[in-house]
């Protein structure tokens, strides 16, 4: 039976049992702390293969390849890039010799430790093509499915899984790790995650590592009702504690399995161990759970879009939901030229303006004649991915412009539009089928724009048929009502809602409008759309692209009060209290550039992450006398506290830090010829030494930490990762007085860290301590005698309390 029969066959009766950890069992039989694992797997072949076959007898169905490091770029740390190929078949191959042809072998992809595109400096394609690497050594071993698991991005998950989809049909799980708000290193929420994974092709998704079972429960049960794929859940054993210079964690393995129960009543199809369990628990997990019948998914479609940090469930929406129009060159000549010049300052001032008004989605069209569309729409991705939460409706009339867009977007994307056009259907439709997103149906053909609701009922019909054979359902399409202008063709308006009343209550398929066609070339334009607005609302209108700062519009709306249940009443009520707010703010909005003063607008350009709008100010401000030393000290450096401060609240996320850090950083380095010394910006905050400890290769927390303490005024000697005892010794006893950072991301490395603090504290230097990286908590800092730092906003304010801790001391 083909390995993917086999798992859903298996699915549909009980619990999927997964294996628990590896690193920990290797190192139990001798591996050294912070040793690369592939390398010493290769060197002990029969270790390896015994730890595999462990789980086979302890019971678990599926054993994961020795490869979650096996990549390009953390094999270069041991000078094994070249060998991804064979390292990956090899340790594979142990795998199925040790589980023979009973037990499935998943081939493992973990994290490259380095932020991909729109995030950081890698590409994206890069990134796809290293995993591809990967996958082919595990395809030439017989690997039976994937898992890509320990995902802390979005947009890594997404590269791996596209990496094994273009390479074989093969059954793929994606797992990714959630901090205590439930949320990734990027902002990712579960909801978010799974939206985008399972559309793009996931056949089941979950979660694994950084927590226990009980708080991992609560994330499956958050995602079930939106699953349309198996969910998998594979928990630490508890939180990890130092003893004696060994790590612990919390939960025997009969508490383990107790909790994991819960797991099964949240909704869980697949579970398995992460950090801190053994064949032990994997043996007492088979046991009570392999017998379990689990919940299936409770559909087998879904209509939502979603960004890296937000989700939107079109059919859970009481009202319409508007899709803020404003990124449109069309008629705006102002934006026509900003495109040409690549320059974004004002995209992304429209995306903010929408979003605060109450957009819950952003049509993005850059098509300007002589502008390089896909350069800018790549571009606009990145910024708009770190800058809004809001997903993107991709509107373009050239497929390679939508798919490029559609390949690196961290979400799911609406693509506006796909019509019966017989030369550019079927290449929107097979890349909206690729790349998971959904669509608006445009009935018009190539032959007519038809006037009649009974004409666009039968293109509707044909489109769709055609659209079912790539696999779309009716929760992944919209249909656009077709507006046009009651000035050109008085019965518009009737036909319009004929449409959507028959899209949306008998064909059962959402219904979408480009509200300010109807009105084009009529006086009071804006009274003319709120009028029809309401008419299609009572038909069923789900969502209208529209301007967002039209207050009276947005209110508009709620046209189902008056005809739907009396809970409305009350949600409208409750709606007009806040719109008297939005309102406000969305007149402060429109004339929001003007009103603001120069130095506002240098503050506001940080704190929006707008790198390609801060140059300009800053010369302006500049020619007109304001000091440099005043720009910074005035202007730069409150404006990232206050993004330090909006951080901590939890309305920024690692994105946003990110494009806001990366900002000031432009700044600064623009500012700096201009200053007569340095001692401005390096000023006298304090000296810290960063480091990733002996072993561990994964530095992208630790970098972003090194960039905000740099943007508040530290001096940081940057030590990079895997770095030994005696070289951070040597850094400390230099630069003292000083602040020490040690980053570790894994169990088996974090012990470097007491090692390391043991041997500064033995020779008496003048040092602090601060501790990060996500397996760490308050108390295991606390036993090494370190301040932990969960983030780089957290890592600022701990720096200046030790700064004066070291000055009094």
């Amino acid at each position: 039976m083909p390995a993917k029969k086999k798992i859903l066959n298996i699915l549909s009766k009980r619990i999927l049992i997964l294996d628990g950890a590896t690193g920990t069992e290797l190192q139990k039989r001798g591996m050294p702390p912070g040793y690369n694992p592939e390398a010493w797997a290769l060197k002990n072949p029969e270790l390896l293969k015994e730890v595999h076959s462990e789980y086979k007898f302890a019971g678990a169905d599926i054993v994961y390849t020795s490869t979650f490091g096996a990549n390009p770029f953390k094999l270069a740390k041991y000078k094994l890039q070249d060998k991804v190929f064979k390292i990956n078949k090899e340790l594979a191959h142990i795998a199925r010799r040790a589980v023979g042809k009973d037990i499935l072998v998943a081939g493992d992809l973990g994290p490259s430790g380095i932020f991909v595109e729109p995030w950081g400096v890698l590409g994206f394609e890069e990134l796809v093509y290293s995993y591809k690497q990967q996958v082919k050594g595990l395809l030439a071993a017989g690997v039976d499915l994937f898992v890509i698991e320990t995902m802390m991005d979005i947009q890594e998950a997404r590269a791996a899984l596209l990496a094994v989809k273009e390479l074989t049909d093969k059954f793929v799980m994606v797992t990714l790790t959630y901090d205590k708000y439930g949320r990734t290193l990027n902002g990712t929420d579960s909801l978010s995650a799974l939206v985008t994974l399972q559309s793009l092709g996931a056949d089941a998704v979950g979660c694994n590592c950084s927590t226990g079972p009980q708080e991992m429960a609560k994330l499956i049960k958050l995602m079930k009702p939106y699953a349309t794929v198996p969910l998998i859940a594979k928990p630490n054993a508890g939180i990890p504690r130092l003893v004696n210079g060994k790590t612990f964690f919390s939960q025997k393995s009969p508490e383990f399995v107790r909790h994991c129960r819960e797991l099964i009543s949240a909704g869980a199809n697949i579970i398995g161990g992460c950090c801190g369990t053994s064949p032990e628990y994997i043996r007492q997990l088979s046991r009570v759970l392999k017998n379990k019948k689990p919940q299936v998914s409770r559909r087998k479609s879904l209509s939502a879009l979603a960004s890296a940090r937000k989700s939107v469930f079109i059919n859970e929406e009481k009202k319409v939901v508007i899709v803020g129009e404003r990124i449109n060159p069309t008629g705006k000549k102002v934006l026509q030229k900003e495109l040409l010049k690549s320059n974004l300052s004002l995209v992304l001032q429209m995306a903010k303006e929408q979003e605060k008004a109450g957009a819950m989605i952003l049509d993005v069209n850059l098509s300007v004649a002589g502008a390089d569309e896909q350069k800018l729409i790549r571009k606009a991705i990145g910024l708009l991915a770190r800058s809004t939460s809001l997903p993107l409706v991709i509107d373009s009339p050239d497929p390679a412009t939508v798919e490029c867009a559609a390949r690196i977007y961290p979400g799911r994307i609406l693509i506006n539009s796909i019509s019966c056009d017989k030369k550019k259907a079927p290449k929107l439709l097979r890349i909206a089928s690729k790349y998971g997103a959904m669509f608006i149906l445009l009935p018009i053909s190539e032959k007519e724009i038809p006037h009649t609701f009974n004409k666009r009922k039968r293109i509707i019909m044909r489109l769709f048929s055609e659209a079912k054979k790539f696999g779309f359902t009716k929760d992944d399409i919209i249909i656009d009502g077709l507006v046009m202008s009651v000035s050109s063709h008085p019965a518009a308006a009737k036909e319009i809602l004929k449409t959507i009343f028959w899209s949306q209550n008998i064909f059962k398929a959402n219904t979408i409008v480009g509200l300010s066609n109807i009105s084009f070339g009529m006086p009071d334009r804006r009274l003319l759309n709120r009028m029809f607005l309401r008419l299609a609302v009572s038909r069923g209108l789900k969502l209208a692209i529209a301007d967002p700062l039209d207050r009276d519009l947005m209110k508009a709306r709620c046209g189902r009060t008056l005809i739907e249940r009396a809970g409305d009443i009350k949600r409208f009520i409750v709606y007009c209290q806040n719109m008297a707010k939005v309102g406000a703010r969305s007149k402060k909005i429109l004339d929001n550039q003007a009103n603001l003063s120069l130095p506002e607008q240098i503050k506001q350009s940080v704190i929006e992450g707008d790198s390609d709008g801060i140059i300009p100010l800053l010369n302006k401000a500049i020619s007109l006398g304001l000091t440099v030393q005043g720009l910074v000290s005035e202007l730069l450096a409150p404006a990232i506290t206050r993004v330090g401060e909006l951080y901590d609240k939890r309305e920024y996320f690692l994105p946003q830090l990110i494009a806001s850090a990366e900002t000031m950083k432009k700044a600064i380095e623009y500012l700096e010829p201009y200053l007569k010394d340095n001692l401005t910006h390096q000023a006298t905050k304090g000296l810290i030494v960063m480091a990733t400890v002996k072993g561990d290769i994964h530095d992208i927390g630790k970098n972003i930490v090194v960039l905000m303490l740099r943007n508040h005024g530290f001096k940081v000697v940057d030590l990079g990762k895997d770095v030994s005892n005696s070289r951070i010794i040597r850094a400390v006893e230099k630069n003292q007085p000083v602040i020490l950072g040690l980053s570790a991301l894994m169990t088996t490395t974090m012990v470097r860290m007491q090692e390391v603090i043991g041997l500064v504290k033995s020779k008496h230097f003048k040092c602090g301590f601060m501790v990060g990286g996500a397996v760490l908590n308050d108390k295991y800092a606390s036993t090494l005698g370190a301040y932990y730092a969960p983030d780089a906003v957290a890592a600022v304010r701990i720096a200046e309390k030790m700064k004066r801790e070291i000055s009094t001391g």
